[in-house]
């Protein structure tokens, strides 16, 4: 009886397992079958706007720059492009503008204009507004100056490729005392742009061929033009825990001297042709202790780099805490046109020159430890 169920079970086994390999044979030739007779092909789909980017494709060519088109032109019509876009799509608007000013690639910037357009095609208004643009030919010749006349002289392409090497020390003052650098870069063009002018015999021998920053050595000193009576001003208050422009313990040290002869020992390091690392340090140190002061006094001025300019120049002497305080400073003369110190350094924070080097920081101070 045994081995009649045994044989009756293998029957059984052999059967089932048959059947399942001929359904899996059964599917596996049928998909084979339907490859080849290409039943299981995908016809696929033409994109509705097939069309226009053939006709984007035919306007492009193959070229990787609109070099033979009108630059100016081309990218006057791009800004405006961007501008009517952004009315409606701020966020592609933004994305494409940010692309263009990494790459400086006008015709990838322009396809990326025209794969947004290819979903605005019903937007008639938006479409009238990107072609309602008009260039005037005698505008081209602007087309490289600045709305800041003094940032068109030659000197201040000079003065710019000068500070770049000093990037460094900069941003190391900058996390040392928690003064943005972008800020300190402020006090120090309008010193050093008033150099630019007034001395125009250093400027021909070696501060324009060397492209290096001017370090006075005389009534002021150093890069930016730090007074000797200011600089020990600055040094007091470091220490000086009653003063109103007092910083913090933090702060007490930075400015310790290594030996006895403080003058000798202030003076070199203001003045060091090589190293402009105190220049800077001393500058920061002024506008946070001005800061500091109008802040405890209930008129904060940390966003205000024109007064924190103008305040840098005139001295801790004038420096009086009100509500409304007022741009000036020392007269600067620049190619028969007046200025003053606190617009000057207004002006350059907010330009957007050497943005890549001295950024705008989410603070122009770092409070995290300072004392109220």
């Amino acid at each position: 009886m045994k081995s009649v169920g045994l044989q009756k079970v293998l029957k059984f086994g052999v059967r089932f397992f048959v059947i399942i390999f001929a359904v899996v044979g059964f599917f596996l030739t049928a998909a084979f079958l339907a490859v080849k007779l290409h039943i299981t092909d995908d016809p696929g789909t033409v994109n509705f706007n097939d069309r226009y980017f053939q006709e984007i494709k035919d306007k492009y060519g193959k070229s990787t720059d609109r070099d033979d088109l009108n630059l100016n032109r081309d990218e006057a019509a791009f800004f405006h492009h961007v501008y009517a876009l952004g009315q409606y799509y701020p966020a592609n608007s933004c994305y494409i503008l940010s692309a263009y000013n990494r790459t400086h690639n006008l015709t990838e910037a322009f396809r990326m204009l025209e794969a947004v357009d290819a979903h605005m095609q019903d937007n008639a208004q938006y479409l009238n507004e990107v072609n309602d643009f008009n260039y005037d030919e005698k505008t081209s010749a602007v087309k490289n100056k600045s709305v800041f006349d003094w940032m068109n002289i030659s000197e201040w392409n000079d003065f710019k490729l000068a500070v770049a090497k000093d990037k460094n020390l900069i941003d190391s003052v900058a996390n040392l005392t928690g003064v943005e650098s972008r800020l300190i870069v402020s006090v120090l063009v309008g010193e050093q742009i008033r150099l630019f002018n007034s001395n125009r015999e250093a400027y021909k021998k070696w501060i324009g061929p060397l492209k290096i920053l001017s370090v006075e050595t005389t009534y002021s000193l150093g890069v930016t033009g730090i007074k000797a009576l200011t600089a020990k001003t600055i040094e007091r208050n470091l220490k000086d825990s009653s003063s109103v422009f007092y910083l913090g313990k933090q702060y007490e040290n930075l400015l310790d001297f290594n030996t006895l002869s403080v003058g000798e020992e202030r003076f070199k390091r203001l003045t060091s042709y090589e190293n402009h690392f105190y220049s800077y340090m001393y500058a920061a140190l002024n506008i946070k202790q001005i800061m500091k002061q109008w802040e405890r006094a209930g008129y904060p001025i940390d966003n205000r780099p024109e007064i924190l300019a103008t305040l840098f120049n005139i001295g801790f002497e004038v420096s009086v805490p009100k509500e409304n305080p007022v741009v000036g400073g020392s007269g600067i003369n620049i190619k028969g046109k007046r200025y003053t110190f606190g617009a000057i350094a207004y002006e350059f924070y907010y330009s957007g020159e050497l943005f890549d080097l001295f950024p705008f920081e989410k603070s122009k101070f770092d409070f995290n430890n300072d004392p109220v």
